[in-house]
């Protein structure tokens, strides 16, 4: 199904952690461009039908954990669903089948994890297909959003110990304005407005539009579907792999959502809808987001059957590009050919103290056209992982005034006068006294 990136043992080289029906796979890389299943030493292979899978340090230790989000329960002894007299079958909906709770695997450290999601409070069931994470509510420790499918979309909040509390509906990202469940597929948590809060995008199925949550920083979401002109955009549209990216440099993150119905078969009761459909991106205007799909290529015209988005600059030119799989299909590789008139900054973080990719790392720069802001994960969008490198545009600026890294350690790091368009490696740094690593609540923040 899914694959998730992250390097679990902070040996330098990243891992692969490959979900589907029925056992999961660990391979740990090599670092001589091979890679070694693990996944019986290591715990790992779970079961039931897993989906997206997030690596995260959820207690702060210095290791990163794993979330594994699982579908439903469901076996090959499924139900016929669909229009017998028509003599066609359907997918059945998820509302035929019951729910499952996720899957959380703590590293233990010497390449073993312990599966903990009774402990930490990630037991609810749900029908989850899509993880992200941030801090949300800003109080210094990583959260886990989940998508599901057909039923309230869960957000857990960490409680600083390593344990999490369900809070979709008190913070108002469960359901749409309306208080409706959706369909959600792919998620991604990011500052789509520049205020230096983590804001939520869920994709879903066509007649639900997509929800976009702006972060209110109080712990709560504002449904921000229709006065960001999403609504009326995507109201015929079925959305998958999903991204915040900010395509032309210009300072504001875009979206980019790969699309295709559900049901092969949907045109035969619903002609309006399409199961195979283009790509599609929004360009973030700064006050709303405009449809520019018509003006970005050729590749915005053909019809996929579009499941799994992954974002990362592949030829380091400054220009995100991104990789898109399809069902019964091909695997598509786009390159980013955006005229390139703007300037840009990649940050390549490295932990010490922190886990070694830094996920879950904070990054906001200031520069003299305002402030922009960033979390470092691999995980995010539906089945996908993406470059853990954090990627700014800077539009017509061609340095950074300020950096400031918050760690997941605790350790907050300031560089100044950094100049655009270059990859700078950041080495988290050294401090004389460690703090006992007892959850993020207990490091230090400003």
């Amino acid at each position: 199904m899914g694959v998730a990136v992250g390097d679990y043992d902070n040996d330098g080289w990243e891992d692969l952690y490959v979900t589907a029906y029925g056992g999961n796979k660990l391979y740990h890389n090599n670092g001589d461009g091979t890679f070694t299943d693990v996944t019986a030493q290591a715990g790992v292979a779970g079961g039931g039908w897993s989906t997206s899978a997030a690596w995260v340090d959820l207690d702060g230790d210095g290791l990163l954990d794993l979330v594994v989000a699982r579908y439903l329960q469901w076996d090959f002894d499924d139900i016929w669903c669909g229009e017998h007299k028509e003599g066609f079958r359907s997918y059945c909906h998820p509302d035929q089948f019951q729910a499952i709770a996720p899957l959380v695997y703590h590293n233990d450290g010497h390449g073993h994890f312990t599966e903990v999601a009774q402990q930490s409070g990630f037991a609810k069931p749900g029908k989850g297909l899509g993880v992200a994470i941030a801090d949300f509510n800003r109080d210094g420790c990583t959260d886990v959003f989940i998508a599901n499918d057909a039923v309230p979309q869960f957000l857990y909040q960490s409680n600083g110990n390593g344990t999490f509390e369900e809070v979709g509906l008190a913070s108002q990202s469960a359901v749409d304005g309306d208080g409706h469940p959706f369909s959600g597929m792919g998620v991604d948590l990011a500052d789509y407005n520049n205020d230096g809060l983590p804001d939520l995008v869920v994709t879903d199925l066509a007649y639900q539009m997509y929800a976009l949550f702006q972060n209110n920083g109080d712990g709560t979401f504002d449904y921000a579907t229709h006065r960001s002109g999403l609504g009326q955009m995507t109201l015929l549209h079925s959305g998958w792999g999903v991204r915040f990216m900010d395509y032309d440099n210009d300072g504001w993150k875009d979206l980019l959502i790969v699309q295709a119905h559900v049901l092969d078969t949907v045109e035969m009761t619903f002609p309006q809808l399409h199961y195979r459909e283009p790509m599609f991106l929004a360009r973030n205007t700064g006050t709303k987001f405009v449809d520019v799909s018509a003006n970005a290529g050729i590749v915005f015209r053909e019809a996929w059957a579009s499941r799994g988005l992954a974002v990362g600059d592949l030829d380091n030119d400054g220009r995100l590009d991104a990789v898109v799989t399809t069902n019964g299909g091909p695997l598509y590789i786009l390159r980013n050919e955006t005229p390139a008139p703007n300037h840009w900054l990649l940050l390549n973080l490295v932990g010490h103290t922190s886990n070694r990719d830094a996920i879950g790392a904070e990054v906001k720069i200031s520069t003299a056209a305002g402030m922009q802001f960033a979390t470092v994960s691999t995980a995010g969008s539906y089945l996908s992982a993406s470059d853990k490198r954090v990627h700014f545009g800077l539009g017509g600026e061609t340095a950074v005034q300020t950096i400031e890294i918050r760690w997941p350690s605790g350790i907050v790091q300031v560089l100044k006068h950094v100049h655009g368009d270059q990859i700078l490696r950041v080495d988290e740094p050294a401090r004389d006294t460690q703090l006992p690593r007892t959850g993020c609540k207990h490091l230090p923040r400003n």
